[in-house]
C-alpha cells in the first residue's frame, strides 16, 4: 500500500459482519463532511467483500484472525505506521484493535474508554448502552464528540455483478425473505416458530431462505420440513452484496437481531426484526424506513439475559422466543403490503424502528 497523504483516516472494525455494515455510516459521514479525505478501512478476513468496491474507501486492510493471528497483527501495525495516517479510529473495545490504534503513530488516535489501550488514545469516549442511542450514533461521536445531527444510515454499494447475480430471483412475482439463523442461539427465532410462519404466509409469495455457507444445512432442514412448494434455499449461494440486492426488492424481510437486519438497513429494505433474548434498547435496532420490531408482548424478568445472547437459554424455557405469536409477524406483513402500495415520502431512517408487540 502506498503512503497515505496528510489527513488520511483509518477506520478499524474487525468484529462481525453486522458491525462492519453499521460502520459504513461513518464512511457516509466522512464523505459528506470531508469529501477530499482519503479513508482506509481495516476488517477481518472474510468481511472484505462488503467494502472492497465501496466508492468512499480507498484501501481495504485485512487481518486474518485465524492464521497467525498475532504475527498478522504485528505486521499490520508496521503497515499502519508506514502509511502515516493522520487519524486512526477504532470502533471496538478490544485490546487488539486498541493496540493498533495506540501505537499507530497517528496524530489522532481515537476509540472508546473501555478499550484497554485507551490510555494511549488522544481521545477516548464512553460507550453508553441504552438511553435510545444507536450504535451508529455512538460511532459517529468518535469522529465528532459534539455530533448531535441526524442519524446517518449505513450504506452498501452492490456492483453490477451483484445485481446480475440476484436478478433471476427478483422477477418471478412478489417474494419474501427469511434469514432464520444467528451465531447466537438465543438471538435466533426457533425453527418451529419459523415453521409456523411459513405455514401461515399467503400462498402467492415465494419465500427465499438466506444465510452464509455455515447456514446452508439449517436452511435446508427448514425448507424440507415446510409444506410450502415455493420455498427456495439460497443460503451460501449469494454473496452478501447480492443478498442485499435480493432483500432490497422483497415485500418484507424477516430477520433476527443479527447481521441480515443490518444488511436490510444498508439498502433500506423493509424489515421485520424478531428480538428474542436481546432488546432494541442496546442500540443495534433496524434503520430502514420501514422497520418493525417484534418481541414477546409481556415483560420477562430474565430478558435481556445478555448483550450478545447465549448458546442456550440460561433458564431453559426460552420463553422470549416461544412466547412470540405468528399473528405478530403476519401483522407486520400486512403493514408492509400497505407500505409497498403507498410508500411515504420519507428519506431518512428512524433511530430505532418501531416496536410492534401484538398480544
Amino acid at each position: 500500500m502506498s503512503s497515505a497523504p496528510s489527513g488520511a483516516v483509518l477506520l478499524i472494525q474487525t468484529a462481525f459482519i453486522g458491525d462492519v455494515i453499521l460502520a459504513t455510516a461513518l464512511l457516509e459521514h466522512l464523505h459528506r463532511a470531508e469529501p477530499n479525505t482519503p479513508v482506509d478501512f481495516l476488517v477481518r478476513k472474510g468481511n472484505e467483500g462488503l467494502i472492497q468496491q465501496h466508492p468512499h474507501v480507498r484501501h481495504v486492510l485485512i487481518w486474518d484472525k485465524k492464521q497467525d493471528k498475532y504475527r498478522g497483527l504485528w505486521q499490520l501495525l508496521q503497515q499502519v505506521r508506514r502509511a502515516g495516517y493522520s487519524r486512526v479510529v477504532t470502533l471496538q473495545r478490544f485490546a487488539s484493535t486498541g493496540f493498533l490504534t495506540a501505537f499507530s503513530g497517528a496524530l489522532e488516535r481515537v476509540g472508546f474508554q473501555k478499550n484497554p489501550f485507551a490510555f494511549r488514545f488522544t481521545r477516548a469516549l464512553p460507550h453508553v448502552m441504552g438511553a435510545g442511542v444507536h450504535e451508529v450514533t455512538r460511532n459517529l461521536q468518535l469522529l465528532d464528540p459534539a455530533y448531535q445531527g441526524p442519524l446517518v444510515p449505513p450504506r452498501l454499494y452492490p456492483t453490477p455483478a451483484d445485481e446480475a447475480a440476484a436478478a433471476p430471483y427478483t422477477t418471478d412475482g412478489p417474494y419474501l425473505c427469511i434469514a432464520p439463523t444467528s451465531v447466537w442461539f438465543t438471538k435466533q427465532f426457533p425453527q418451529e416458530q419459523w415453521m409456523k410462519l411459513l405455514a401461515a404466509l399467503p400462498a402467492h409469495y415465494r419465500v427465499y431462505l438466506l444465510g452464509g455457507p455455515p447456514d446452508v444445512a439449517a436452511c435446508e432442514v427448514l425448507r424440507q420440513a415446510s409444506s410450502r412448494p415455493n420455498v427456495v434455499n439460497l443460503a451460501g449461494k449469494l454473496s452478501l452484496l447480492a443478498s442485499a440486492v435480493l432483500i432490497r426488492g422483497a415485500v418484507l424481510n424477516y430477520v433476527n437481531d443479527s447481521a441480515p437486519m443490518h444488511l436490510c438497513s444498508a439498502v433500506d429494505a423493509p424489515t421485520c426484526a424478531v428480538y428474542c433474548s436481546t432488546v432494541p434498547a442496546f442500540g443495534f435496532g433496524p434503520l430502514s424506513t420501514f422497520a418493525r420490531i417484534v418481541e414477546i408482548p409481556e415483560p420477562l424478568a430474565c430478558r435481556p439475559c445478555g448483550l450478545h445472547g447465549y448458546q442456550k437459554c440460561p433458564l431453559t424455557h426460552f420463553r422470549c422466543a416461544h412466547g412470540i405469536e405468528t399473528a405478530q409477524l403476519l401483522a407486520v406483513l400486512a403493514e408492509a403490503e400497505l407500505y409497498t402500495r403507498n410508500p411515504p415520502q420519507v428519506s431518512a431512517a428512524s433511530e430505532q424502528g418501531s416496536s410492534l408487540t401484538l398480544s
